[in-house]
């Protein structure tokens, strides 16, 4: 697995990626149209150029092929309580998932991050809490 900054030829995986029922469950709860996904790509950037930090496409190093999207941003979610912090996510296509990509790939960043961050994560996404309690990251009330 390696992280690297998305391209303009990620957007049809990506697009792929945030169609699917099976990813959106948790995130969302609806797939997203192509629209929503190149609107998130932009998003990315968008992070990137004015805080330091945004999202990485996660790539399969043996086969070069798009395996999902980890890192972090600050969403200015309208919620209560209001999340202080920047947020952690990660999403993995369906193909990449229980190869070990995410708790690779959340270890890494917040080895590069190094300073306090969250993520909402639905209690029924299971993976997703082993994931977190795998890389460290503490829990808050729901």
């Amino acid at each position: 697995m390696r992280l690297r900054g998305h391209t303009l030829e990620d957007f049809p995986a990506c697009a792929a990626l945030w169609q699917s029922a099976e990813v959106t469950r948790y995130i969302g709860g609806k797939p997203q149209s192509a629209e929503e996904a190149w609107a998130r790509l932009l998003r990315y950037q968008g992070h990137w150029s004015w805080f330091g930090f945004g999202f990485w496409a996660i790539e399969d190093k043996a086969t070069g092929l798009f395996a999902g999207e980890l890192g972090f941003a600050d969403f200015k979610r309208d919620i209560r309580p209001a999340i202080e912090v920047p947020e952690a996510g990660w999403v993995l296509c369906p193909a990449a998932q229980g190869n070990g990509y995410a708790t690779e790939a959340l270890t890494a960043a917040l080895a590069w991050f190094r300073r306090p961050t969250a993520c909402i994560i639905h209690p029924e996404n299971a993976a997703s809490v082993r994931w977190r309690r795998s890389a460290g990251m503490a829990t808050r009330g729901t």
